[in-house]
Formats: C-alpha cells, sequence, structure tokens
C-alpha cells in the first residue's frame, strides 16, 4: 500500500498550488450552477502519480523491496494514455456529444476528440490486455467504463462517488485488496481531486473523469472471474445505451435513494 500512500500525499501537496494555478492561468470553465471553476483538474491524479515515483522507484529497485506491483505497467499505461485523450478532448473539443453526435461529426468530414478518444482507448485496451483469457470481454469492459464515467460527471462528486462505491464493492466482495494496492498510485489522487470536485472548487473534466472510468474499468478487470466480466460489459452497456437517449441526470432525480448519495458533501445541493 505503499505507493497508494506516498501518492496521496502527494495529491494533498499539489492540489492547493495547482488549483491557485489553474485559476489564475484562466483555466477555468463555468460548472453546472455558471460558476466559473479550476479546470481541468484532473490533470492532478497524473502528477501526483508521476510525482510519487521519483522515491517509489529507486526504492524498488534499489532495495528490490517490490512495492510496486507486476500490473503496474497495464495500470500506468492505459491511465495515462486514457488521460491524455481526455486532455485533448478538453482542450480541442467541438460542439458534438455523445456517440452520436461524435459518429455524426466523423460522417460529415469533421475532426472528432470525442471519436478520437473512443478509438484510442480501445486502441490502449487492445494492447495492454493481451494474453487474458478473456481478452475480447475484459477489453469491451474497459472501454465501456471509461466511457461511462465521462457520461456520469455532469455533477459535482458524482464520477468519483461511484469510484468509490465500486471499488468499496468489488473489494468488499472478493474479499481481495491486491487489485486496489495495483490501481493505488492512481487512485489515491482521485480522491483528492474528487474532494475538490465535490466542493466546487475545481472540475475534473474529461482529463479526470475518463481516467477514473479507465481505473474503475481495470478495477473491474483485475478483480471478476469471466462470468462477472459478461455480467458487468451488459451492466454498462445497458447504463451507457440510456444515457445516450435518456437523461441520466433525470434518472437520478427520480430515485430519492440516488438523489440523497449524489448530494452528499455539495455544497449547493
Amino acid at each position: 500500500m505503499l505507493p497508494f500512500a506516498v501518492s496521496l500525499l502527494a495529491a494533498l501537496a499539489l492540489a492547493p498550488a495547482l488549483q491557485r494555478s489553474l485559476v489564475d492561468g484562466g483555466f477555468v470553465r463555468e460548472n453546472y450552477r455558471g460558476a466559473r471553476i479550476a479546470f481541468p483538474f484532473g490533470v492532478l491524479i497524473v502528477f501526483a502519480a508521476v510525482v510519487a515515483l521519483v522515491p517509489l522507484a529507486p526504492i524498488d529497485e534499489l532495495a528490490d523491496a517490490g512495492i510496486l506491483r507486476p500490473e503496474l505497467g497495464l495500470v500506468a499505461l492505459y491511465a495515462l494514455g486514457v488521460a491524455f485523450l481526455g486532455l485533448a478532448d478538453d482542450a480541442l473539443s467541438g460542439p458534438s456529444r455523445g456517440w452520436r453526435g461524435h459518429g455524426a461529426a466523423v460522417l460529415s468530414g469533421r475532426f472528432s476528440t470525442g471519436a478520437l478518444k473512443a478509438v484510442g482507448s480501445l486502441g490502449l485496451a487492445l494492447l495492454v490486455l493481451r494474453g487474458r483469457e478473456d481478452y475480447l470481454l475484459s477489453v469491451a469492459v474497459l472501454v465501456l467504463s471509461t466511457n461511462l464515467f465521462n457520461l456520469l460527471d455532469l455533477r459535482p462528486g458524482r464520477a468519483v462517488k461511484a469510484f468509490v462505491l465500486l471499488g468499496a464493492g468489488l473489494t468488499l466482495g472478493a474479499w481481495d485488496a491486491d487489485p486496489l494496492w495495483a490501481l493505488g498510485l492512481f487512485a489515491a489522487p482521485v480522491l483528492v481531486a474528487g474532494l475538490y470536485d465535490l466542493r466546487e472548487r475545481a472540475m475534473l473534466g474529461d482529463t479526470g473523469s475518463n481516467l477514473v472510468g479507465a481505473l474503475a474499468g481495470l478495477w473491474l478487470v483485475l478483480t471478476l472471474s469471466t462470468t462477472g466480466l459478461a455480467v458487468a460489459a451488459a451492466v454498462l452497456l445497458g447504463i451507457t445505451a440510456y444515457g445516450e437517449f435518456r437523461s441520466l441526470n433525470a434518472l437520478v432525480e427520480r430515485a430519492p435513494v440516488l438523489k440523497h448519495l449524489d448530494s452528499i458533501g455539495r455544497p449547493h445541493a
């Protein structure tokens, strides 16, 4: 759990200065209430993870401590790739939204960062999951999860709350914390970025929401059996399809339990 602890400390140290720097530099965007806040704060997750590697990598190598898990290469490649694609979408995105919107943009000959993000995420998933017996099923879960958390990130803290609840359910259900420690270098900074997002001091942006979705998908892949992955793929596909044609926001507002969970910790709930 040392990578989790070190990256958490790195995120806590970096977050205040990063938030001020984004605001001072004009990197702000209006949230759902029209407040202009720091954006895209999801970069904090990447910054904290790579800073944490400065002490962790030498300790792991020189002391032969085994603190960096074998799965970290898979996790880091996919997480960093998805974060870059999300950052490109934050910086260069046009008016297109959703799979239908991005598909229409591509068919009309326009460049779509959303379509690039979808194709790029698929390419990265196909690369990092090579060698798995449930290869195509794992790829489907990973790509669907990466996209779904982008759809969830329409209110402060919602994506990170979903990530925490999913992770807790997987860890307790499987009674296995190994996937958490494999993801810990990136999962710990998610908690700090999520707190700023929840308190409406910053917005994750696609950089953060897609990265959180990537980590959630990796958690599913590292935890579930083939049968579990099949169920997860069906659920993810169903929610994604619903979000394309109906409003996930409206669904949350209509369900008292979901509405209550969604509002916890939000200053203007």
